[in-house]
Parts: C-alpha cells; sequence; structure tokens
C-alpha cells in the first residue's frame, strides 16, 4: 500500500517522466507490474483495431440515422452535408494526417506481435512506385502497421517516399470510419484513386495494394504460403500506363497470426463465402485467435507471432498509354519471378524452412 500511495505522490507532484519513474516504481505490487501495464496496452491497442475495423463504419452509420430522429438531428444534418461536399476527397489524395499516423497507440500495435520493416533497396523520390503486398491475411497487420502508420518508420526508412495503402472503396462511404481511414493515408482501391495519386500528386508516391484481396483471405492459415496471383493483372496495366515502378512486398508471419477453418473448393460453405464476398466486397472468414483474458481460450485477439515485412526491389517499368496483353503478360511473369526470389531469399531468417515454397495460385 506504501509502495502505491508513494507512486501516485510521484505522479501528482510531476509530469510525464514521473509517471514513467512511478511505474518502474510498482514491481513489488505483483497484480500491477510495469510489464504487465505495457502488454495489456499493446493487447488493448490491436484489440481496438479489429473492432475498429469490423464495427466503427456500421455502428457510426446507424448512430448517424439515429441522430436524425433525435434532438441532435441538426448536428446530423450538418455532418450529412458536409459528407456530400466531400464525397470525391477519397480519389483525390485524401485527407492524411501526421499527427494520427505517428500515434503512441501503433507502437504498442507494433510491438504486440512485433511488427518490423525490412529495406532491401533505395527508392528514388524521383520515381512513383506501386507496391504489391503479399499476403493478405486475415485484417492486414503487417499492410496497415508498415504503411498507414509510422510505428516502423517508414518515412525515416524511405525518405521523400508517401505511402498510401488502398483498401475496399465501400469503406469510404461509412460515416467518421472513411476520415478515420484517410487520416491514415489509407485510399481506395479503384481506378480514379490511384491513377491521381500516381499522376496528379508529383513524384514519390507508393500506392500500396494487397493484390490478393478479399480472396485470398481465404487461403490464409498458419504454415500457408500461397497468394493469389496468377490472374491478377490490373496492378501491371495501371503500373505501365502511369510508369509507376513495381515493388513487390512479402510479410512473413501474417498468416500465423489467426487460425481459419479451410473449406475445399467446389464445398458448399467454400461457395457460399465466395457469392457473399461479391455482394460485401470482403471474405467472411471463420477464423480466431486467442482470448482476452485467458490466452488459451477464443477470441478475437490475434496471436502473438512475429511479422516480417520486406520491401523488395523495385522494377523499373516503363510508361506505355495503350499498353498491349503481351507487354502486360511480360512484366506480369517479372513480378512473379521477383516476388518468388525475395521469398526464398530471405524464407529462412523467418522462420520457415529451405524447403518451403511460395505457391502462386
Amino acid at each position: 500500500m506504501k509502495t502505491i500511495l508513494a507512486a501516485y505522490s510521484g505522479v501528482k507532484k510531476g509530469s510525464g517522466s514521473s509517471i514513467l519513474s512511478a511505474l518502474h516504481d510498482l514491481p513489488s505490487v505483483p497484480w500491477l507490474t510495469r510489464s504487465k501495464i505495457v502488454k495489456h496496452l499493446q493487447v488493448i491497442s490491436v484489440l481496438q483495431f479489429v473492432i475498429t475495423f469490423l464495427a466503427m463504419g456500421i455502428g457510426c452509420s446507424l448512430l448517424l440515422m439515429y441522430m436524425f430522429c433525435t434532438d441532435c438531428w441538426v448536428i446530423a444534418a450538418v455532418y450529412t452535408a458536409w459528407l456530400i461536399y466531400d464525397w470525391n476527397t477519397p480519389k483525390q489524395g485524401g485527407r492524411r494526417s501526421s499527427w494520427v499516423r505517428n500515434w503512441t497507440v501503433w507502437t504498442y500495435f507494433r510491438d504486440y506481435f512485433p511488427i518490423r520493416l525490412i529495406k532491401t533497396n533505395n527508392l528514388l523520390p524521383s520515381r512513383n512506385y506501386i507496391f504489391g503486398y503479399h499476403p493478405h491475411g486475415i485484417f492486414c497487420f503487417g499492410a496497415f502497421c508498415n504503411f498507414g502508420t509510422e510505428a516502423t518508420g517508414f518515412s525515416k526508412m524511405f525518405p521523400g517516399i508517401k505511402p498510401s495503402l488502398a483498401t475496399l472503396a465501400g469503406n469510404f462511404r461509412l460515416p467518421v470510419f472513411r476520415d478515420y481511414l484517410m487520416s491514415g493515408g489509407i485510399c481506395p482501391v479503384n481506378q480514379n484513386s490511384i491513377d491521381y495519386l500516381l499522376s496528379s500528386n508529383g513524384t514519390g508516391n507508393a500506392v500500396v495494394i494487397v493484390i490478393g484481396g478479399a480472396a485470398e483471405s481465404l487461403d490464409c492459415a498458419p504454415g500457408m504460403n500461397s497468394v493469389t496471383l496468377k490472374k491478377r493483372k490490373g496492378f501491371v496495366r495501371l503500373a505501365l500506363k502511369q510508369g509507376a515502378d513495381l515493388v513487390p512486398v512479402y510479410s512473413f508471419g501474417e498468416n500465423e497470426v489467426y487460425k481459419q477453418l479451410i473449406f475445399d473448393d467446389g464445398s458448399w460453405w467454400r461457395t457460399v463465402q465466395k457469392r457473399l464476398q461479391k455482394i460485401l466486397g470482403f471474405a467472411p472468414c471463420l477464423f480466431h485467435g486467442c482470448g482476452l483474458f485467458f490466452p488459451e481460450s477464443w477470441g478475437f485477439v490475434p496471436y502473438c507471432k512475429p511479422i516480417t515485412t520486406v520491401v523488395g526491389e523495385p522494377i523499373t517499368v516503363p510508361k506505355i498509354e495503350e499498353p498491349s496483353q503481351d507487354v502486360i503478360d511480360m512484366y506480369h511473369a517479372m513480378y512473379i519471378r521477383s516476388l518468388k526470389s525475395l521469398f526464398d531469399n530471405y524464407k529462412t531468417r523467418f522462420g520457415l524452412n529451405e524447403s518451403d515454397t511460395l505457391l502462386i495460385q
């Protein structure tokens, strides 16, 4: 009790540094150690991301409709007017916030797994780039942490390069959630948005596209090293039309943080998943992590597995207004070879065996 009072006294008299020193003095209290506090903050930071992704858009939409039926209808009307006025902003570079990208919560988010960013080559600020991110995983934790925040130091590692993570365009129709996404530099994954970033926003732009998309998430599970890429050529066409260099990116460990029940192709459940994916835009995966209070139980909290994102060597792409299918196929094949080489060069460093191979679907 005396230890707690002494800590409280230090907090009351001091500032932020006093709080840290006070927490440092708490190990004598078995249920309130510094390491436990940090671990709880890490879990909360990850859980808030999962809940935000799953519920913020729908929750804010329902709240906005409810407000129209209350005395707060004026606030709802003003926001709706602003929403209509601001409707095209996500497709025109968005509205990123350095303050949001540097929130302390993202460092706790990073350290929970932990997540690391590995640089293999320099990127020129005089060029634009399309990053192909693999694999999708369940929630794209690596993509968000590395390119939607500054937790892993992207801007310091690649000076002069501004990343824009592309996600479902439907997310930007949801009130408040759209603003939250834009603040992290996240943009819609459609041609208008990507064309704007690569043609009307100067140079030094890197659009990050999760190539496999929702379809790939249905095959994400521990031990799986497969990507949906064989028929995905739209990003190559975009790169050629804009003269943007292609950069393969692979996240080792992205598939390890959740366990998923994977159904066989042709099964009734798989057919339902694919149909819902076409309707909703995302795949309804049956997955689980660990429990919030009991790690041995099931829950939405991901497992603490390291995620290491390796940014590969850029493939120089010429600008061709109307690229032929043969040219698209050629650069698509070059991209696949580069991605496989990246995987093979780094797989043994991050927990895989020499015999493990990358399956291209």
